[in-house]
């Protein structure tokens, strides 16, 4: 029979509430999702890629992270694990239900086209007011804080960028020891400061070459040394945080399972999400004893390696937190989330490159949703 959906986690171990947290920490305050220390400053490293059992299987290579990784060192991220739902509510301190990114590339209402969530924004496909809450940092702006975000010179002024981390400074630095180098730089100079330090290499790497790739764990072995550097300089009345967005499953290609069947798409208008999390849309006007039909095909095709859920069930299991109405039409009329090691491609796609990606993520296994969140200096716990 197919599998249960997974109860959501709790709304205090979340990654949504690592920036309030942190922010309450800065401001002396007492409401905070996750219990800090004091501090004068902070820095949020998030490591794109890095899920807790990632860093768990190749802890000899992260001496320093692993080191300082406690059993308590851990939060869930959204449903889905993905990028750019994830970040969105790390920034935003909201569920995709909120926010509205609700995976990697969703349907936009009214409009019948499908826009990937991170590049939407220069295509022209997402309208203003997409992303639909405030911002962490403009919430630490207005506390009297001064955030920053040090990142990759390329995403400093994308659509994305604009969306979701409105309200700081963008800082850009090239390599990953330059982005460590320029947070402490910040901390040492900025009383107040609350950095944001965006770490994407160990994701890139991952789909291009698999998270077991030697080439994966040098990068590892990178960060590390760099998050080492961070803690032996930084002042000691600043805290350093490192996390991260999802975690990442190799998917090798005879582990693909193409869904080119007509039982499987007969009544399927668009085919959104990505690999490991299916979203589904369904032909308008489809009779309901005809969706009825599609759903339990689905179940019965692929119920035994994937949480097949429709709609209605994903968000009364409240997988996407609470759902605003404006938001509801964008989740797929049907969700498909790989429980086993497969990877979900769509044959008619016209580019199918994403089928040459190795490492994957997006779906509700502990593998894909548990990420680290290391204390370091004012945070480490004592």
């Amino acid at each position: 029979m197919p599998a249960m959906l997974p109860a959501p986690a709790d709304p205090a171990r979340r990654l949504a509430g690592v920036l309030p947290s942190v922010i309450a920490s800065l401001a002396g305050t007492a409401d905070a999702p996750i219990g800090l220390g004091r501090a004068r400053s902070a820095v949020v490293a998030l490591v794109d890629g890095l899920g807790a059992w990632n860093l768990g299987a190749r802890r000899g290579h992260a001496r320093t992270l692993a080191g300082a990784m406690g059993k308590k060192d851990v939060v869930r991220t959204t449903f889905p694990s993905t990028t750019a739902a994830a970040i969105a509510s790390f920034a935003t301190g909201a569920a995709p239900g909120a926010h509205g990114l609700v995976g990697y590339r969703t349907l936009v209402p009214g409009r019948d086209v499908l826009a990937n969530q991170l590049n939407g924004w220069e295509q022209g496909l997402l309208p203003d007011g997409w992303q639909r809450r405030p911002t962490q940092f403009e919430a630490a702006r207005a506390a009297g804080l001064s955030p920053f975000t040090v990142g990759a010179p390329r995403y400093a002024n994308s659509g994305y960028t604009e969306a979701v981390l409105r309200g700081s400074d963008y800082r850009p630095a090239s390599s990953i020891e330059e982005r460590f180098d320029l947070a402490r730089e910040i901390v040492d100079g900025v009383d107040g400061a609350l950095v944001y330090l965006y770490v994407p290499e160990l994701d890139q790497l991952a789909h291009a070459h698999g998270w077991e790739s030697d080439r994966w764990v040098a990068a590892l072995e990178r960060v590390d040394g760099a998050v080492a550097g961070l803690v032996a300089r930084m002042p000691q009345s600043a805290g350093l945080l490192v996390t991260a967005d999802h975690g990442v499953v190799d998917v090798p290609a005879h582990r693909h399972v193409f869904i080119d069947r007509p039982e499987l798409i007969d009544g399927v208008r668009h085919v959104a999400g990505e690999p490991r999390c299916l979203a589904l849309y369904f032909e308008p006007g489809l009779a309901a004893s005809d969706r009825a039909a599609l759903v339990q095909r689905w179940r019965d095709a692929e119920g035994e390696r994937a949480w097949v859920a429709t709609r209605e069930e994903a968000v009364t299991a409240g997988l996407y937190g609470q759902v605003d109405d404006e938001v509801l039409p964008r989740i797929g009329d049907l969700i498909v989330a790989a429980r086993s090691g497969i990877a979900y491609y769509d044959p008619r796609e016209p580019d199918r490159g994403a089928e040459r990606m190795i490492g994957q993520h997006g779906s509700l296994t502990d593998e894909e949703s548990r990420v680290p969140l290391i204390r370091f200096g004012g945070y480490e716990t004592r």
